[in-house]
């Protein structure tokens, strides 16, 4: 079932299909989540799976992603589409962050066969130190944009990815660039086109196990740019909404 879940006051909903799971009475979920607040969101995603599309409100809940990775009970490849690497050091003992959980991930589910990371920058990239780290592909923005060499480049690490087993997709709307996203983190580069070229070559190559999209924009911004900021971003949700709906049905 495709899902929204909702824990700030921006809504945008790209198709009545999604059933709406309002989580905003939760605390201690914002950027950092509590073991306790992380058992009341688990509680209310126990009778979904990971299959479907689930939009997961802004950047700062982008952690979210484990609470439905951690539903698949067999090997499995995660693509990862984001302009930081979220694989930080733990702050606090007990808590998942938007800056460390594809860290824990990584070094904890033993089910990830491969994660690719694409769209960071190249320090971004190099500045990943985790167990594990040999599962981890990564296309920098500098590869998807450096000119003569950047298809080579990008060609022979898509080469690496293991079809053999199901993918989980995973978007942060911070990898694209502000034509395209407004979010409340520092952006990327990518483009619309260059974004979904990428997924067509996933979404043809494996079995799509489920997605989530996360990337909304500040909910305390002015109301003059909100309402450019949420116009943007709802266009960008439903193009992705359609695109990748048409490609797993």
């Amino acid at each position: 079932m495709d899902l929204m879940l909702n824990f700030s006051n921006v809504y945008n909903m790209p198709t009545k299909k999604i059933k709406f799971i309002d989580c905003k009475n939760i605390r201690e979920t914002n950027m950092y989540c509590t073991e306790t607040a992380q058992n009341e969101i688990k509680d209310k995603l126990t009778k979904y799976s990971p299959k479907g599309i689930h939009f997961i409100d802004s950047g700062n809940y982008h952690y979210l992603t484990t609470f439905f990775t951690q539903k698949i009970k067999i090997p499995y490849s995660l693509i990862l589409f984001d302009f930081h690497n979220d694989m930080q050091n733990a702050i606090f003992d007990n808590m998942i962050s938007c800056g460390n959980w594809a860290k824990e991930l990584l070094e904890k589910d033993q089910n990830l066969h491969q994660l690719f990371l694409i769209g960071p920058s190249q320090n971004t990239i190099n500045a990943i130190h985790t167990k594990n780290q040999d599962k981890v592909i990564s296309i920098s923005i500098e590869n998807i944009q450096t000119p003569n060499n950047s298809c080579d480049v990008v060609a022979s690490k898509l080469r690496k990815f293991d079809s053999n087993f199901p993918t989980y997709l995973s978007i942060d709307k911070d990898v694209l660039s502000e034509k395209y996203a407004r979010t409340n983190w520092n952006q990327g580069q990518m483009s619309l086109v260059t974004l979904k070229k990428f997924l067509s070559f996933f979404l043809k190559k494996s079995k799509i196990i489920g997605v989530d999209i996360c990337g909304e924009n500040s909910y305390d911004e002015p109301l003059s740019r909100k309402i450019i900021d949420e116009k943007i971003n709802k266009q960008t949700d439903v193009d992705l909404y359609n695109f990748i709906k048409s490609k797993i049905n």
